[in-house]
C-alpha cells in the first residue's frame, strides 16, 4: 500500500507499506529515505513515459515533445517498507487523492510525483493562440485505490471554485498549475495598444463560465512564457508582487473538499 502526504508543505512524504510497489517521480526529486535493514528501494530513468505498453510510451513521448508537456521522470521500486522523501526548488507541495475516473489537468512541470493506479495522457486543447500553456495539458485519471498526486506550486497557492457559486473565473494561463472540471475557454483582448508597447499585461486569461464549473490552482507566480506583441519587446503578460493566498495543506483540504461538491 502506497499513501502521499504533504509534510512542512515543502516536501513529500511517500509511505510504502508491504512493498513490491512502484510511483513515478519528478527526475531528480529524492531528497532522502529510511527503511529497516538495508536500503529497499531504487531508482530507475524512465526513458520515454509512464505508459504501460511500449508502443504507447513511444507515441505519449512524440506527443510530449510536440506539445512542450515533456516530463524527465524516474521509476521509484519498493521492494519493503519504507518512507522516501521528495522536494523541487522549495516549491510548495499539494497533494490530491484521486478517486476512480476522476481527471485532474495540470502542467507537466508542476507534477512532482503520481502512483501506478494514475493513468497519465497529453490532452489536446486547440485554443493557445497567445499563451504557450493553451494548447495542451497533460492529465493524470484515477484508476484504483491508490491514485494520488504530488503538484508543485511557486508559492502558497490561491483555489478558486464556481462549482457552488456559478460564478465566471478567469485565470492567468501562466499562472494556472491545474484544475478539476471543464475545460477553460481562452479568451485574448488584443488592439493597435499591444503593438505600440501599450499593453494592460493581461492580453490572455483562462476563462470558466458559470455553466462550466470547476476547481483550479494558481500559483502566486507567473511562467515565462506567452507571444512577444508589443514593439518594446515585452511579452503580453507581467508578474505580480503582491497575491493573497492560502497554505498549501488548507489548499489541499479546500481541493478535495470542493471537488466533493462539484461530483
Amino acid at each position: 500500500m502506497i499513501t502521499f502526504e504533504t509534510l512542512n508543505e515543502l516536501t513529500l512524504k511517500i509511505t510504502c507499506q508491504g512493498g513490491r510497489d512502484y510511483i513515478f517521480s519528478k527526475m531528480g526529486a529524492f531528497i532522502a529515505g529510511e527503511c529497516y535493514g538495508a536500503k529497499n528501494y531504487k531508482f530507475t530513468k524512465v526513458m520515454l513515459g509512464p505508459e504501460q505498453n511500449f508502443g504507447q510510451a513511444l507515441l505519449g513521448q512524440i506527443g510530449r515533445r510536440f506539445t512542450g508537456e515533456n516530463l524527465p521522470l524516474m521509476k521509484v521500486e519498493f521492494d519493503g517498507d519504507s518512507v522516501t522523501y521528495y522536494a523541487n526548488n522549495q516549491q510548495h507541495v499539494v497533494v490530491y487523492h484521486l478517486q476512480n475516473g476522476e481527471q485532474i489537468s495540470v502542467e507537466s512541470e508542476n507534477i512532482l510525483a503520481f502512483t501506478r493506479d494514475c493513468k497519465y495522457g497529453v490532452r489536446f486543447m486547440a485554443q493557445g493562440v497567445i499563451s504557450q500553456k493553451g494548447l495542451a495539458t497533460s492529465t493524470l485519471t484515477g484508476q484504483g485505490p491508490e491514485a494520488y498526486v504530488a503538484v508543485l506550486i511557486d508559492g502558497n497557492p490561491l483555489v478558486l471554485s464556481n462549482a457552488q457559486s456559478r460564478t465566471t473565473l478567469e485565470a492567468d494561463p501562466d499562472a494556472v498549475v491545474c484544475w478539476i472540471g471543464g475545460d477553460p475557454e481562452v479568451r485574448t483582448d488584443l488592439s493597435w495598444r499591444n503593438l505600440i508597447g501599450q499593453s494592460s499585461g493581461e492580453s490572455y486569461m483562462f476563462e470558466w463560465k458559470e455553466n462550466n464549473p470547476a476547481i483550479v490552482l494558481i500559483q502566486p507566480m507567473e511562467r515565462t512564457s506567452g507571444l512577444d506583441v508589443s514593439m518594446d519587446g515585452r511579452r503580453s503578460g507581467n508578474r505580480p508582487t503582491v497575491q493573497s493566498s492560502v497554505s498549501a495543506s488548507q489548499s489541499a483540504s479546500d481541493l478535495n473538499h470542493l471537488f466533493r461538491n462539484l461530483r
